[in-house]
């Protein structure tokens, strides 16, 4: 068995059967497809009991979220690759032959392929957005020498449903984040310990595509997402740095932990902020990327300026869109 497909399942009944069709159509034929309904109420479990293909199991569980419920699935994974997809989003039919066959180009060195995506509902590729950042396709090592802002955009690159990984690699490092049912950046602190000690390859041949218009964390929200795991349990992932990836590592939280202050300040949360910002930031980093949103976010001033912007938009007074 090469590959175990594994896909987290919580009330996506009108989407899950464009996901398992996407998955039994690939020309890659060798897989074996794990769905792990995570307590779902909408029968959407019963859509994948009927589907008509052996290469198919459910195991049901209670509600513990997906980082939980991928987990499982990894637990009972009969693949020496792992291969991940939500059940609202949909594979292209060449998804798995294109990552296996760079994957077995490269050896087995290289411990995971991502590629690219087609974003919905804009139907359109994300490539020019991850070239703009300064991703590139290829096979990458983290270094001391790469810029920390690359080391963000990297993770960001890597998603669950774009990325085809070796068992070993992921059980090594420990699997997707689960505690208190996390739903939002489960799989970061996975791919940032495999970004640290693994060799990756990317492409960008779009072969995914995902639908943020059926996520609810992924669209606009009328609150802040939660903050992210490796930012509320650093010493996780501080654990297994490699020593002389520790002061990339210290850059790299200090720019994530500006975005979310400013993010936090923006809709009010200011103590928050300025708690995330004393953590992680010090004068030093006054060349970060949302250096002096932070800043601000970290006051009652930064707060003011949220709900100013928040009702300008609301009332589509031209301030709101400076």
């Amino acid at each position: 068995m090469r590959v175990s497909v594994i896909v987290p399942l919580y009330n996506s009944a009108p989407h899950i059967r464009r996901c398992l069709d996407s998955i039994a159509a690939q020309s890659f034929p060798d897989f074996e497809a794990i769905v792990v309904d995570d307590g779902s109420t909408d029968g959407g479990a019963d859509a994948v009991l009927r589907y008509p293909d052996p290469r198919f199991r459910l195991i049901r569980q209670a509600n513990a979220g997906p980082g939980a419920a991928r987990n499982r699935a990894i637990a009972e994974a009969r693949g020496e690759l792992l291969a991940f997809l939500d059940a609202d989003d949909a594979w292209l039919p060449e998804y798995l032959e294109s990552s296996l066959l760079l994957l077995d180009q490269h050896g087995p060195a290289v411990a995971a392929v991502t590629s690219g995506y087609v974003e919905y509902p804009a139907g359109v590729s994300r490539e020019p957005m991850w070239r703009a950042r300064g991703v590139t396709d290829g096979v990458h090592r983290v270094t001391p020498r790469t810029p920390p802002l690359c080391l963000v955009h990297m993770l960001a690159y890597m998603s669950p449903c774009t990325t085809v990984a070796r068992a070993e690699a992921v059980r090594r490092w420990g699997g997707f984040h689960q505690r208190n049912r996390c739903c939002y950046a489960e799989d970061a602190s996975l791919w940032l310990k495999v970004l640290m000690h693994e060799t990756v390859c990317f492409q960008f041949r779009p072969l995914v595509n995902v639908h943020r218009e059926t996520s609810g964390l992924s669209g606009n929200l009328l609150r802040p997402r939660p903050v992210e795991p490796f930012l509320l349990d650093p010493g996780e992932i501080a654990q297994v740095c490699p020593p002389e990836l520790r002061s990339l590592l210290d850059r790299f939280y200090a720019i994530r932990a500006c975005k979310t202050a400013a993010v936090l300040g923006y809709w009010g949360q200011w103590r928050e902020a300025a708690r995330l910002f004393r953590r992680f930031v010090s004068w030093r980093d006054w060349r970060v990327p949302f250096f002096a949103s932070a800043l601000v976010g970290c006051t009652p001033l930064g707060a003011l300026s949220g709900w100013i912007w928040r009702r300008g938009l609301r009332l589509g007074q031209p301030y709101a869109r400076l």
